[in-house]
């Protein structure tokens, strides 16, 4: 569970462009970059239903 934490914030802090240097050489000794592309997927599928909600709440609906 530690490891989905630390994929998660290394990866919410690159949407954000801030890393902590020792963080990012962590995550580049990673033999694999997928789990941050499944994440950084996952969390951009996020912003935007989260996008499309506050939309859906600040336009009036017509009907």
């Amino acid at each position: 569970m530690q490891r989905f934490w630390q994929i998660f914030s290394s990866t919410l802090a690159a949407f954000f462009g801030v890393q902590k240097e020792a963080n990012r050489q962590r995550d580049f000794q990673d033999t694999s970059p997928l789990p941050y592309i499944f994440m950084g997927i996952i969390l951009a599928a996020g912003l935007v239903l989260l996008l499309v909600l506050i939309v859906q709440q600040v336009l009036p609906q017509s009907s």
